[in-house]
């Protein structure tokens, strides 16, 4: 019998991350976290000039930095040792007021007063036990406080890999909960449903989604770098949806 994967092994897997990794994503993470993912994240967040956010599972940090300097009063909150280390290092090193917790978001701790909003950024596919983080984040949530995440598009998520070697979109599996290995830990494929019935049966009312395609430009300009990003051009590799707590 194949044993279940734990929420405690998905984090020992990326707490191996090197640092010269990390130190490569700054200050605004990686090429589709900067040209499709941050955009629409920020754009759903609106001014967040002294509202009180949490990042949630914020890695790094490089998003909660983003936050704080447009005026946010930020908490972030990472389980592993090496990059929430990473994380508390820049906030000696930068001051710029961010709280750092580390904890896992299935076993939040108490981070004092509700949130203005939430925001969980490429997390939720790499949780195995995935349902109690996201309850956690939208109950971390003032009412009408705004919950924004995103996930590689569950219709997409091998989007890349798939047009290298075909020259187009091929999918076989979609309706199942499945793991997908990745370079450094292992991700989980859910379809949409599952998301967006888990936000419905906590009362959440959805806002908007968004499918983000790379610009044109961009990706010609990448092209040479990156064989196969013209695909980030047709078909949407990630999902960011916001949504309201009741």
């Amino acid at each position: 019998m194949t044993t279940p994967p734990t929420n405690d092994a998905a984090i020992a897997q990326w707490n191996r991350i090197p640092r010269e990794v990390l130190e490569a994503m700054e200050p605004d993470g990686d090429f589709a976290k900067r040209h499709l993912v941050n955009p629409v994240l920020l754009r759903m967040l609106g001014d967040v000039r002294g509202r009180r956010i949490l990042d949630a599972g914020c890695g790094h940090g490089y998003f909660s930095r983003l936050l704080a300097d447009r005026g946010a009063r930020v908490t972030g909150v990472e389980p592993t040792d090496t990059m929430f280390g990473y994380a508390q290092e820049k906030e000696r090193a930068l001051g710029q007021g961010i709280r750092y917790v580390q904890a896992d978001l299935t076993r939040l701790p108490a981070l004092g007063d509700p949130f203005d909003a939430v925001v969980c950024s490429m997390v939720l596919p790499a949780i195995p036990d995935w349902k109690p983080a996201l309850r956690a984040c939208v109950q971390a949530l003032r009412p009408g406080g705004l919950f924004v995440f995103s996930v590689n598009h569950p219709a997409f998520e091998m989007l890349l890999t798939t047009w290298r070697e075909h020259g187009d979109y091929r999918l076989h599996r979609y309706l199942e909960e499945y793991p997908i290995p990745q370079l450094r830990a292992t991700d989980f494929h859910r379809p949409l449903s599952a998301y967006l019935n888990e936000l419905a049966a906590l009362g959440c009312r959805l806002r908007e989604i968004a499918e983000p395609g790379l610009d044109p430009r961009t990706a010609r300009e990448a092209q040479d770098t990156t064989p196969g990003i013209e695909s980030y051009v047709h078909l949407p590799n990630f999902l960011i949806a916001a949504a309201e707590r009741p």
